[in-house]
């Protein structure tokens, strides 16, 4: 079965690779250029582009942590892919002779574990939420990821973490975390701050100067968790997607977005607008310039204006 279900993936990688590869440049060399970035004593990040999943990028879309441990470094989230995955090893051994001790998913989607196949024969820590949700999601997730990347994905498959990590103060190869159990961008999204450096591994909770992605949200539970993120008192935020943000800036863009996003919605509804008329609704200025929109604002009515539409909508007697 397990082939089976990998000779259909490669087909439609085959098949995306054949429509969307232009005779053209990026696509051609199918290798990541990831870059280590120090953003305090013992913690990197590798920036991911703040677009949606194209050829042209590879999915290279997320923002990995290394940090520091006892006997090697400890990876939070993995990229898109077995390639990524691959190419996040590489780094890794060139910070530290040792390579990784152990990998943390913050939740289940696919840029931020589908790099974990690499890491296989280490401990894979993650939410009991996110592991139950990677083995419900996994293989319908691996088809989608194959459809947009066809041959950046070629030789992926999706390894699901086994170890569950609990809430609060917790030790990782002799680092110090306050894990933070949290859900709302997804049912099961863990924040780590380091100890050490007062950085706060946000997930995709936070994304800064970059649209927030919704197919798995929650909002009224997302603003909560925004709330015990903020009241961490943070020296820093990685957010899962976009630039370190040392100013305190991240969060309230973030909430302000889902505000602004959710109320677009509910007023829309209570016009009576249908979908391709919401689509068509100018984004304000200081939100029309985050990465990946207005198609990011789309995607979210696609996930969120029905049930909304539902719940404001006088109901027919």
């Amino acid at each position: 079965m397990a082939d089976l279900r990998f000779s259909r993936r490669a087909s439609l990688g085959l098949l995306a690779s054949a429509a969307l590869i232009r005779p053209a440049r990026a696509a051609a060399r199918l290798s990541y250029d990831l870059r280590p970035q120090a953003v305090a004593k013992g913690v990197w990040m590798i920036e991911g582009s703040t677009e949606y999943f194209t050829m042209e990028n590879g999915g290279a879309i997320v923002n990995c942590a290394l940090l520091q441990g006892d006997t090697g470094l400890i990876v939070v989230d993995t990229g898109s892919s077995l390639r990524y995955g691959e190419a996040l090893k590489s780094v890794a051994d060139g910070l530290d002779l040792r390579g990784v001790s152990t990998v943390i998913n913050t939740h289940h989607h696919p840029d931020h574990f589908f790099g974990n196949q690499v890491f296989a024969d280490r401990p894979i820590l993650a939410l009991g939420e996110t592991i139950l949700q990677a083995d419900a999601q996994a293989d319908a997730l691996a088809d989608n990821m194959y459809r947009i990347l066809g041959d950046w994905m070629r030789g992926t498959d999706p390894v699901i973490p086994r170890n569950v990590i609990s809430g609060g103060d917790v030790v990782i190869d002799g680092r110090a975390f306050l894990a933070l159990p949290l859900s709302g961008h997804t049912e099961g999204d863990l924040a780590l701050l380091d100890r050490e450096s007062g950085i706060l591994i946000a997930g995709d909770l936070v994304f800064y100067d970059r649209a927030a992605t919704t197919p798995s949200a929650d909002l009224p539970v997302w603003h909560a968790a925004l709330d015990t993120l903020e009241g961490t008192g943070a020296a820093a935020v990685l957010p899962g997607h976009g630039p370190i943000d040392r100013s305190g800036a991240a969060i309230p863009q973030t909430r302000a977005y889902l505000r602004w996003l959710e109320d677009t919605l509910r007023t829309a509804a209570g016009q009576g607008l249908d979908m391709i008329e919401v689509m068509d609704l100018p984004l304000p200025p200081e939100f029309a310039g985050l990465g990946a929109e207005p198609e990011e604002f789309h995607r979210s009515i696609a996930h969120l204006y029905p049930s909304i539409e539902r719940e404001v909508m006088p109901r027919a007697n």
